[in-house]
């Protein structure tokens, strides 16, 4: 059950984080999970690191970093799939 719930948070996550960043992002869905998923953990490790991973309540420290880091996985991903395709966008 951890998988798919990881796999769900990491759906919701990349596409919030592709709404949030400007732009039109090229990558097919099954990386935007992919790189909602490694936001996520990146997220978890920064909370942790600096004391905020477990809270009473909600722990919407932790939510925030895990979505800036699907913000910033999700960006850095999309130049690295559009290097790799070779489709570089002109600006």
């Amino acid at each position: 059950m951890g998988w798919l719930w990881a796999i769900i948070v990491g759906l919701v996550l990349g596409v919030i984080a592709r709404a949030i960043l400007p732009g039109k992002q090229d990558i097919p869905l099954w990386l935007t999970v992919v790189f909602g998923i490694l936001g996520s953990i990146l997220g978890n490790a920064v909370a942790g690191w600096i004391g905020v991973e477990d809270t009473k309540g909600i722990d919407w420290i932790r939510h925030v970093l895990q979505l800036a880091g699907a913000v910033a996985v999700v960006a850095v991903g999309d130049m690295a799939w559009q290097a790799i395709r070779g489709n570089r966008r002109r600006t």
